[in-house]
């Protein structure tokens, strides 16, 4: 709890200090008697941004300190304890040559310079202002008009229930199941998205498949050794622009003039040398051509043969041997693509198998908070007699949630299937499958109703109250500062 709050050159305090007992401790005064200024002062304590206006006229810097006394078995709360050890490890020390039963103590503090620059303090050690923030939120909580007016919520009410009965495990289950669920889904979409792109190229590969196939390409493949020489003997031989055409043509020429020049006598001769040896080299091909055995329609199937690889080649921009591993990467690609057509059957009895757990994670927390309504409605009803709502009654509605059906965009339109998702990815919210409502009839003889619909804003005031005494039992923040 907190037991003393000093404050300095804040607004209009030059100095002050309160000193709190256990127990409830009220302040009452006129309106511009600083009553605010004091939860200022407390939200300043708890890391809250503020502008450097604050600071007293005159002042250099603003300050509040807060003094914590915390009973031994707060200071076990794994998180407090954790927060401790983790940043603080000096003070876990001290706080371990305590007694087990013996209270612990803090000391929080804040400033705020007319510059704008911030500092804090734990046990009047330097902290970053996040730690402080974190520390004070487990410390103390301010509930003042906003608040009520959040518990009006349907969501809020639903975690002030969980917080009753301490589902938090249970609600992190469910999460963590809804978490995996929503990533299969996504999963699934990417697949079914991309499969139009992938079956453009299945019908491709299929095609280049079965035309290379067709081919029946072999490794090493040449034409047939007749057609080769029959073309190497056209090349060579004495039609035009033939090698042996060329070489008489060169022969002539040099033969002008080796009379009279005497260096280019060893060119002409070794030019006639080259011509005798490529009529004789003619002649024996011309001989082994002779002696094999042709037909027209062997001729017509090498010519075709040799038609349809150049015309593979041209198409693929490869060689022949290109083509062979051509063949090879599409005959992999394609089996790899029809091996994801039964990967989608795996991805289904996965999405199937992720529901059924989120499923079952939901009703688990639905059937947990059920249990507690008899309870809440209890303790609320007993703390609102207290409050002087004597003859109020409240019940606490639970009941299967409704996805939200946002309004229909013109991206939605665009992209029907996205929308579909989203719909799917709504039936599980992120905090269950269910909704809560606080119902409450304030009047003998009327309805009970939502607190929404029913509840002024001093019955709000005093049902939030109620609602933390009943949260008391769970509840780990030793001080509670309810404003108005």
């Amino acid at each position: 709890m907190l037991l003393e709050l000093s404050i300095e050159n804040l607004a209009l305090f030059e100095r002050a200090r309160l000193d709190f007992g256990p127990g409830l401790d009220v302040i009452t005064g006129e309106t511009g008697a600083g009553k605010s200024l004091l939860i200022g002062a407390l939200e300043l304590l708890l890391g809250e941004r503020t502008k450097p206006s604050v600071v007293r006229k005159g002042a250099k810097e603003a300050r509040v300190e807060g003094r914590f006394v915390l009973s031994a078995e707060i200071a076990r709360e794994p998180a407090v304890r954790g927060f401790v050890d983790e940043h603080l490890p000096a003070v876990g020390e001290a706080w371990d040559e305590l007694d087990a039963d013996e209270e612990r103590e803090l000391v929080l503090s804040r400033s705020v310079a007319r510059e704008g620059r911030s500092r804090a303090w734990i046990d009047h050690r330097p902290v970053a202002l996040r730690l402080l923030r974190e520390l004070a939120g487990m410390l103390v909580e301010i509930h003042g008009q906003n608040e009520h007016q959040k518990l009006l919520q349907s969501g809020e009410q639903r975690a002030l229930l969980d917080a009753f009965g301490g589902l938090e495990p249970k609600l992190a289950a469910y999460r963590e199941a809804r978490e995996a669920w929503r990533a299969v889904v996504e999963r699934r979409r990417a697949w079914e998205s991309e499969t139009r792109e992938r079956r453009d190229r299945l019908d491709l590969l299929r095609f280049q498949a079965a035309e290379l196939g067709e081919a029946k390409l072999v490794p090493g493949e040449a034409a047939e050794l007749g057609t080769v020489l029959g073309e190497l003997v056209r090349e060579l031989g004495d039609e035009d622009g033939g090698a042996s055409t060329r070489l008489a043509h060169g022969r002539t020429l040099l033969e002008r003039w080796e009379g009279t020049i005497d260096a280019l006598g060893p060119a002409a001769e070794d030019l006639r040398a080259a011509e005798l040896h490529l009529g004789e080299a003619l002649e024996a091909v011309g001989r082994f051509l002779d002696g094999l055995e042709f037909s027209p329609e062997r001729l017509e199937e090498v010519e075709a043969r040799l038609y349809t690889l150049e015309e593979l080649e041209r198409r693929y921009h490869t060689d022949a041997a290109g083509l062979v591993a051509r063949q090879r990467a599409i005959d992999a690609e394609l089996a790899e693509l029809e091996a994801e057509d039964t990967g989608l059957e795996a991805l289904d009895a996965e999405c199937r198998a992720a529901e059924a757990k989120v499923q079952r994670a939901g009703a688990a927390l639905t059937k947990a908070r059920r249990a507690l309504r008899a309870r809440l409605k209890k303790a609320v009803v007993s703390s609102l007699q207290r409050l002087g709502l004597a003859r109020a009654t409240f019940d606490v509605l639970i009941e299967p949630r409704v996805p939200e059906r946002p309004a229909t965009s013109s991206a939605s339109n665009r992209d029907p299937e996205k929308a579909a998702l989203q719909a799917e990815l709504d039936r599980f919210g992120p905090t269950g499958v269910d909704r809560v409502e606080f119902l409450l009839c304030a009047n003998p003889g009327e309805e009970l109703q939502p607190l929404r619909d029913v509840a002024s804003g001093g019955e709000t005031a005093r049902i939030m109250l109620a609602l933390r005494t009943a949260l008391a039992v769970r509840q780990t923040v030793p001080t509670l500062v309810f404003d108005e």
